[in-house]
């Protein structure tokens, strides 16, 4: 009897450990069909215009062809404007974290309500109109705007300077648009960070620099690097900026595909190098991957 019943127990386990694989099961079909309608969405909305793209970068009016892909290969102004783009885009992200880091410190060590307030003044630009801030630079930034008026009145400079129509110019107003996008993800990350762990340190003995360094930093890494992506890849894809601001002279990626559309109506040549920027940006995104764990960049656990 023993035994039997010793094998009747293993039996109703074994039932009761299948019923609950059962009812697991049949919760995930019934979250996988949640999320269908989704999936259908994000497929019509992403992967079929990305499809499209791809179609129309090796066809052309003969068939299939590789001319396109081949057109960037050969042709050394397509390289200088991959190479300017990724220069522009690199610098700016750059001179982003050096003023938004420090000033995403600040804004997280203040008070509320003067932390609100700084925040404030750094998104009021989301309220203006990208078109319009772009139109603002070229006011400041002209031969006889602003800037220069005023440096020459101060004595500064006795010429203008060529502050539009040109890199420098494309580089400022690109960093005004940009900055909130660094500020936003590092005060969010450095806000969680408990004050109590600086006193703690400097307790310990440990200056504020070397407090800074081994504590503060390392806990705002994923903020800055959230930023960094943020900022790094929308700079790839600007345009209204670097056509208003650089005069036609700095000619990004997003011109040239801009002008293969509405001045030489070559669609090919448009999608290829919009294909050729999106694979750039993929492996971007894989070398990152390879050296960090990226979502814990975005705050995934």
């Amino acid at each position: 009897m023993t035994a039997v019943a010793t094998l009747q127990a293993t039996q109703a386990r074994t039932d009761q450990v299948k019923a609950i694989a059962r009812d697991a099961r049949r919760e995930q079909t019934s979250l996988l069909s949640l999320i269908v309608p989704a999936l259908v969405l994000l497929a019509v909305l992403l992967f079929t215009p990305l499809g499209w793209l791809m179609w129309l970068s090796v066809v052309d009016a003969e068939g299939l062809t590789a001319a396109h892909y081949q057109r960037i290969l050969d042709d050394v102004g397509y390289h200088k404007s991959f190479w300017l783009t990724f220069k522009i885009s690199g610098l700016v992200t750059i001179l982003a974290i050096l003023i938004g880091y420090p000033l995403s410190y600040m804004l997280s060590r203040l008070k509320p309500t003067w932390a609100a307030l700084g925040i404030g003044l750094v998104i009021i630009p989301f309220w203006t109109s990208l078109l319009v801030r772009t139109y603002a630079w070229m006011l400041l930034l002209q031969r006889n705007g602003l800037i220069n008026d005023a440096l020459i009145d101060l004595g500064i400079i006795e010429e203008p300077l060529a502050l539009m129509h040109n890199f420098t110019g494309t580089t400022i107003g690109m960093l005004h648009i940009m900055l909130p996008f660094m500020v936003l993800p590092l005060y969010a990350t450095m806000r969680r960070i408990d004050g109590e762990l600086l006193l703690a340190a400097a307790n310990l003995g440990a200056s504020p620099s070397y407090a800074f360094w081994r504590v503060f930093f390392p806990q705002s890494k994923p903020g800055l690097m959230a930023g960094t992506i943020l900022v790094f890849v929308l700079c790839l894809g600007f345009y209204i900026t670097p056509e208003l601001l650089g005069g036609g002279r700095t000619i990004m990626i997003s011109i040239l595909v801009a002008r293969n559309v509405e001045l030489y109506f070559e669609w090919g040549a448009a999608s290829s190098v919009a294909m050729v920027l999106l694979v750039l940006v993929l492996a971007v995104f894989w070398l990152l991957g390879r050296f960090l764990a990226v979502e814990r960049v975005f705050g995934v656990r």
